[in-house]
């Protein structure tokens, strides 16, 4: 690419999910929905480990953890897709798109070793259930976390500085809702081999070894139900780690179902409506599948009810 062909770059246009005007309604109204839903959820959530002090356990502390964290990785981008419907503008400024995809990258991070721990934790409470408040101990926990937002911060600091050494030609309509770094990549016109190379070398080994020990922790609890010789212990060690497996499946097969996919079965736009899966609706229900049939936080749920309820009666 010539050098006189290349622009400053002041701001991208997000092409969003359709460009049909009498789509706009119902996707305003669809997404202010599930971003109200997945808010409202993840705050009770957040809300009911932190006022019972019986669900004071690593399990939910870093299940209110996730929450949070589903929050926040959902209010990188659909509270700027809402703004763009609602106004009829799909411009977003330079400095803008950077920080979203930082953001973004970010609470990505941050879901998929919250996750690995989750899936650890299960393996300690199953397998070691003598020594779960041994090794589970609330120091060790806090470290766990920390260490995730360490990791996780470095990690989308390093690819938004490898975006920054980019150049930009005169088309800068991004195909996607948000600033996604493959399509931010995919839209260069300088030299992406660097950038490709670091995106692999981080992915395989940090994101491989976050889907590894997963995989080793649920093929230990698994050998340790089959182990085990009553069927009322069973399901209860199962139904201890059923709402966080089914969380970890729904997020990985939608995520690697939009990555993984080839770029003959999908085009930008259809890749933009998949990715909803993953950054929108697995947010969303993750409160639920949590919840349904967890009776420690829907008693929690109800008592944080019932206080509110009080509270406002008193007053």
């Amino acid at each position: 690419m010539e050098p006189e062909n290349l622009t400053r770059v002041s701001e991208f246009v997000l092409l969003g999910l359709s460009e049909e005007p009498d789509l706009q309604p119902l996707l305003f109204g669809l997404f202010l929905s599930m971003y109200l839903i997945t808010v409202l959820g993840n705050l009770l959530i957040v809300l009911a480990v932190s006022s019972d002090s019986h669900l004071h356990t690593p399990m939910y502390f870093f299940l209110s953890n996730l929450s949070f964290v589903d929050i926040c990785f959902t209010s990188t981008t659909v509270p700027k897709m809402l703004v763009n419907i609602q106004t009829q503008s799909k411009v977003i400024t330079y400095g803008g798109c950077i920080s979203q995809m930082y953001f973004f990258l970010l609470f990505a991070g941050l879901d998929v070793f919250l996750l690995s721990v989750m899936a650890y934790d299960r393996f300690v409470a199953i397998c070691h259930p003598l020594h779960y408040t041994v090794i589970m101990y609330p120091w060790l926990c806090g470290q766990l976390v920390l260490l995730s937002w360490i990791m996780s911060v470095l990690i989308s600091l390093l690819y938004s500085l490898m975006v920054l050494r980019l150049s930009f030609c005169a088309d800068l309509q991004i195909p996607h809702f948000f600033c996604e770094l493959n399509q931010m990549i995919q839209l260069a016109c300088s030299d992406t081999f660097l950038n490709i190379l670091v995106l692999y070398m981080v992915v395989v080994p940090v994101g491989g070894g976050a889907v590894a020990g997963i995989l080793y922790s649920y093929s230990k609890i698994i050998s340790c139900i089959c182990a085990m010789s009553s069927a009322q212990g069973k399901y209860k060690a199962f139904s201890t780690c059923a709402s966080h497996l089914s969380v970890v499946s729904l997020f990985y097969l939608t995520s690697l179902g939009v990555y993984l996919s080839s770029p003959a079965a999908h085009n930008a736009h259809s890749s933009a409506t998949a990715s909803v899966l993953y950054t929108v609706v697995t947010p969303m229900l993750n409160p639920f599948i949590y919840s349904l049939r967890n009776k420690d936080i829907k008693g929690a749920l109800k008592r944080l009810f019932e206080m509110t309820v009080l509270k406002g009666g008193l007053s």
